[in-house]
């Protein structure tokens, strides 16, 4: 398994407005909201994926990807390793390609399943810390 590049993950966040997020939570001591808060400041749309919350951060959370109505950019996960090839088959119906796994979190399956799909996958990185680095506040 191999990440992009600095310059692709550069060009990905830039490029991106709409993010959903798998497993976010509504505790704000959850690493999931705390960096999907901080990317919401950044200006992007979050879209929380929970099927046990109705929203979070303000916004209406769905319960499934297959769900969202709307172009996504980026799927960020926050759900174990172990569940990552479950939403990897549940991306494979969505409009997005980018597939990015939070820090800590891979499945060497459910990367091979992606990549056939032409997907980009990034795996066991913080978006938020990649976009301090990349793109700064």
């Amino acid at each position: 398994m191999k990440n992009p590049s600095n310059e692709e993950l550069k060009s990905i966040l830039e490029n991106s407005k709409t993010i959903a997020v798998v497993g976010l939570s509504e505790k704000p001591n959850r690493t999931s909201y705390q960096v999907s808060k901080i990317m919401q400041n950044q200006g992007y749309n979050i879209i929380p994926v929970n099927p046990n919350v109705d929203e979070v951060l303000g916004e209406k959370a769905y319960n499934s990807l297959e769900e969202i109505d709307q172009p996504i950019d980026i799927i960020n996960v926050f759900r174990r390793s172990e569940h990552l090839v479950d939403v990897a088959e549940e991306a494979l119906n969505t409009n997005c390609k980018v597939f990015w796994a939070q820090l800590g979190l891979s499945n060497e399956k459910a990367y091979n399943l992606l990549k056939e799909h032409d997907f980009t996958v990034i795996m066991d990185l913080c978006i938020k810390v990649v976009h301090s680095r990349l793109i700064g506040q």
